[in-house]
């Protein structure tokens, strides 16, 4: 396969795509619960709403990383890219309805977000693809760092998007902005991988879920993942019902909307600063098997003090914390599956990675939000004390017989 065009793959590059597209994802996110209560949602409702979108990241993530192996990155970055755009169509016409009409078009638009979900896992194997192997935990924070400003910037526009053109105002702006992504990864977005002779053997969805889970390593850092993105889906899905419980806020509120979206764009920003920056002297300091380890650690202690914090200023002191302790998992977790991958399988062990991570959206948000409703504390005790235990078993177990930077090991034969 021919490189697209006469730019040179680069960091940079792929850096833009993901968070231009992230910053769409950041504006329809933080409103979900938000837009669901409104809808007299009831709780299996809505956890119905936010899990769908990773329904569909679980069946086809792997997929789409595997197609990205045979044909090249590129094309899976563009397709997905465009799809993204016509699902904030979708979401927009359906938040300017109500009742079941509404739950049900949001729910479709949400599903069609998610099997176009694949550039994350595409991006990582286009980094994965151009860095080399002791640079992979450094540059996979820039992914991170991605969210974090996506995160920054979406919310914020979502809840002004809502201010000046009502409900359907965030999903036309989120929209717009995928359109615009995909015009310009079109234009500067360059191949990064080339296929070879030598390349992943297609396999079944069962049967590509049970190699990769089955290798050592691989599959430890994988389920490790599946516990810290579980534990999170906490904080993200009910954060804002639990703002507007302590400090006696209306659900349905304009001030809860432009709350929330301030809140998450304010972790973002720490979330952000901590990839784009602190990961890969980190990395070096401590190494990324302890370094995923103190981050479920502090991840885990700061989610079980959710629920019994009083006053903005202890909300406003605990959130930096919680947000450091999410942003240094991911990087130097998927940089070591990375390292631990050969070059030819990067996208579909590392869209199996993410789709464990999708599992983890659908099931946490179908557990925990009625178990929110039932009781407040219960779904952050139980996620912060097992966020303690993943910590303590990565601590332990990954580094055992790792390399850093070491390239494969622990690799199974006989794809």
């Amino acid at each position: 396969m021919l490189i697209a065009n006469m730019r040179k793959p680069s960091v940079g590059i792929i850096f833009l795509t993901v968070f231009i597209d992230l910053i769409g994802f950041g504006i329809v996110i933080p409103l979900l619960p938000i837009y669901g209560k409104s809808l007299h949602a009831s709780g299996l409702e809505l956890g119905a709403v936010l899990s769908v979108y990773s329904l569909m990241q679980f069946v086809f993530g792997p997929l789409l990383g595997g197609l990205s192996d045979r044909i090249g990155r590129r094309p899976v970055l563009l397709l997905s890219t465009a799809g993204s755009a016509i699902s904030y169509v979708i979401f927009a016409l359906g938040s300017a309805h109500s009742g079941q009409a509404a739950l049900v078009t949001i729910m479709v638009s949400r599903a069609f977000a998610g099997i176009c979900g694949a550039n994350i896992t595409v991006a990582q194997a286009y980094i994965a693809d151009i860095t080399p192997p002791a640079d992979r935990s450094r540059k996979m924070g820039l992914i991170g760092m991605a969210f974090g400003l996506g995160f920054i910037l979406g919310p914020a526009l979502g809840s002004q998007a809502a201010k000046l053109w009502g409900t359907t105002g965030p999903g036309w702006v989120a929209a717009a902005i995928c359109a615009v992504n995909f015009i310009l990864a079109f234009a500067i977005l360059p191949e990064s991988w080339k296929p070879s002779s030598e390349h992943a053997k297609p396999r079944p969805h069962v049967d590509q879920w049970i190699h990769t889970l089955t290798l050592p390593k691989v599959g430890l850092l994988i389920n490790l993942f599946f516990l810290a993105t579980f534990c999170f889906t906490c904080f993200e899905t009910t954060m804002g019902l639990l703002i507007c419980q302590r400090f006696n806020i209306e659900v349905q509120s304009a001030r809860a909307l432009t709350l929330q979206g301030y809140l998450f764009a304010y972790a973002g920003v720490i979330g952000a600063l901590v990839q784009g920056g602190a990961v890969g002297r980190l990395v070096k300091l401590m190494g990324e098997p302890k370094l995923i380890g103190f981050s479920l650690l502090l991840t885990g202690a700061t989610l079980a003090a959710l629920p019994f914090l009083h006053g903005w200023a202890a909300w406003l002191s605990i959130l930096p914390v919680l947000s450091i302790g999410t942003s240094l998992t991911r990087p130097p977790l998927f940089g070591m599956i990375s390292n631990l991958t050969p070059a030819h399988e990067q996208g579909v062990t590392i869209g199996v990675g993410q789709g464990m991570g999708a599992l983890a959206r659908i099931i946490g948000p179908m557990v925990l939000v009625p178990v929110f409703y039932w009781d407040t504390k219960v779904p952050y005790l139980f996620c912060g004390a097992l966020s303690l235990v993943a910590g303590l078993i990565a601590w332990i177990r990954l580094s055992a017989g790792y390399v850093p930077g070491g390239g494969v090991l622990e690799q199974k034969t006989g794809a």
